[in-house]
């Protein structure tokens, strides 16, 4: 009977291993399709085929449920709006008179119509300057409007860079309604217009993500794909409630997070911070103190790191962790850090690797996907995931609340109930898997705690980052290094002015130098004045 029990027991471990092992399979299988599935549609596009139609499942709507007040009570009505018209600056005033007016009517005032219109016409204007001979044969010809540029004036400009990165037209439909309206430009200027002629507003973008960096609590960060001479790169975002910047990279890795954090620049720094960081990603002992000995500390290029780093004999090392790799990870942080940027400031992201820098905190969104996309098979396990998504929505609800008014002793009692959550045993593999996973972040998760200023989510950069992937179905992508810093600098300008409750079109109208338009403040300033 011992011996029968024993059996029995063994085959039981024996079926529960193979669960697992099935379970986990089951995922790896999942992860490989969606890479099959992302590779034939690529495959697809580069042959002009149409895309296969998605099917889109309903979100899991955790946010918006967790919005509303509990019991469904009423919070007051919504107040109205009122008539935007009133808030229109009027430019010209008009007085008509009434016709047939019988004799003895009395005049009772004015009644007002404000009339919004839009004037678009083509102008053609002879600029004849003087020109001078002086006595020595120098020639002197009188300089021109600021703006002008090719034969071509810059409300043009305005309009082709308004149109094209804010209203979406490709810049073969701006170059047939241009000649429409009788103006004579051909599509290739029209491209010139939108990526040549830039570089004060590339500066101003670059010292947004500067100032950005410098000033902020937190930022929120995404990615995208992106089509650039005919290959494959990545579109990253960064931003918070001021401001937006975009950069485009040939690859998505940390190393190219750590480059475009330092706001242009390019340098590599091996101070305490950077060998902390290698210490911490498990580089072997010896390199470090080799780093750390060498009387070179800083360098200005990444042509002149790598030659260090060979000179020392890291290259040479087939070992992992790769030192290569590692040693510029770290010296890049520590010039991050040397510069001022991150400077207490926490990266909520979705959990993607290249981001896990500095103070990191995670988006409970992205979190709960991974339950919401489970596909259960009974109804106990159905009724498990439920319950879950039940319990995580309330705890959800009750980190929004404690973000209007922490408490340390609150906070206690929160940590205790994710622990409770994120440890439950519901007998469905394939659900405590994730909830295991989900805990083993609960220092990111739970960072809301410490730093109730953050976020609990990314939608920000959701939201900021569906400008760089409606332009990439509407136009494609770009084929010169200019058009693709075009592209990041003007989305990036155009997401900031809206944050700043500035108008992009004022903007490029102040920028280009056309006379009499309002003037903008510098997007650097105010982003420092919006985190005062």
């Amino acid at each position: 009977m011992a011996a029968a029990l024993a059996e029995l027991e063994r085959v039981g471990s024996d079926f529960s291993r193979m669960e697992a092992e099935v379970a986990d399979l089951k995922v790896e299988l999942a992860v490989k399709d969606a890479k099959i599935q992302e590779q034939a549609e690529e495959i697809a596009r580069l042959k002009g085929l149409a895309p296969r139609p998605r099917f889109k499942g309903k979100p899991s709507g955790m946010e918006a449920a967790t919005s509303k007040p509990l019991g469904g009570r009423k919070t007051g009505r919504k107040p109205g709006r009122g008539s935007k018209r009133d808030k229109l600056a009027v430019t010209a005033e008009i007085k008509l008179k009434a016709l047939d007016v019988p004799p003895g009517s009395r005049f009772k005032g004015y009644e007002d119509v404000t009339v919004q219109d839009l004037r678009i016409q083509v102008a053609v204007t002879r600029y004849r300057r003087e020109r001078w001979e002086t006595p020595d044969g120098e020639r002197i010809v009188a300089d021109l409007p600021v703006g002008i540029v090719g034969g071509f004036g810059p409300q043009l400009r305005q309009f082709i860079a308004a149109a094209h990165f804010q209203g979406q037209v490709t810049s073969e439909r701006l170059t047939s309604l241009l000649n429409g309206m009788g103006l004579d430009i051909s599509k290739r200027q029209v491209v010139r217009f939108l990526s040549q002629g830039l570089e004060a507003l590339i500066a101003e973008d670059q010292a947004v993500l500067e100032a950005g960096l410098e000033t902020a609590d937190w930022i929120t960060v995404d990615d995208t794909s992106a089509r650039h001479a005919r290959k494959d790169e990545f579109t990253t975002q960064f931003g918070d409630d001021r401001f937006t910047v975009f950069r485009t990279g040939a690859s998505k890795s940390r190393r190219r997070f750590l480059y475009d954090l330092q706001c242009g620049r390019s340098e590599f720094v091996l101070d305490e911070e950077a060998l902390g960081y290698m210490q911490r990603l498990h580089m072997a002992e010896p390199l470090i103190s080799k780093l750390r000995a060498h009387s070179c500390k800083r360098f200005v290029s990444e042509a002149a790191f790598k030659a260090h780093l060979q000179a020392l004999g890291l290259g040479a090392l087939k070992v992992l962790p790769d030192p290569i790799a590692v040693a510029t990870e770290g010296a890049l942080w520590a010039a991050v850090k040397e510069q001022g940027h991150l400077d207490g400031t926490v990266i909520v992201s979705d959990g993607a690797g290249q981001f896990r820098v500095a103070d990191h905190a995670l988006c409970w969104v992205h979190a709960e996907r991974l339950i919401h996309k489970l596909q259960p098979t009974n109804v106990a396990h159905r009724q498990a995931v439920e319950l879950i998504r039940t319990l995580i929505w309330w705890f959800y609800r009750d980190l929004k609340a404690y973000k209007c008014s922490p408490d340390p002793k609150r906070a206690r009692t929160m940590r205790a109930r994710f622990d409770r959550i994120f440890t439950r045993k519901t007998g469905f593999i394939l659900l405590d898997k994730q909830l295991r996973r989900l805990h083993r972040h609960k220092a990111e998760l739970l960072r809301v705690l410490d730093r109730p200023e953050i976020p609990l989510h990314t939608n920000g950069s959701e939201n900021d980052i569906r400008a760089v992937v409606t332009k990439r179905r509407i136009s494609g992508g770009t084929v010169s290094q200019a058009g693709k810093t075009a592209r990041d600098t003007m989305l990036g300008l155009m997401k900031t002015c809206a944050k700043l409750k500035v108008s992009f079109y004022q903007l490029l109208g102040d920028r280009f130098g056309i006379q009499d338009t309002p003037n903008v403040p510098s997007l650097p300033h105010l982003v420092r004045l919006a985190a005062a």
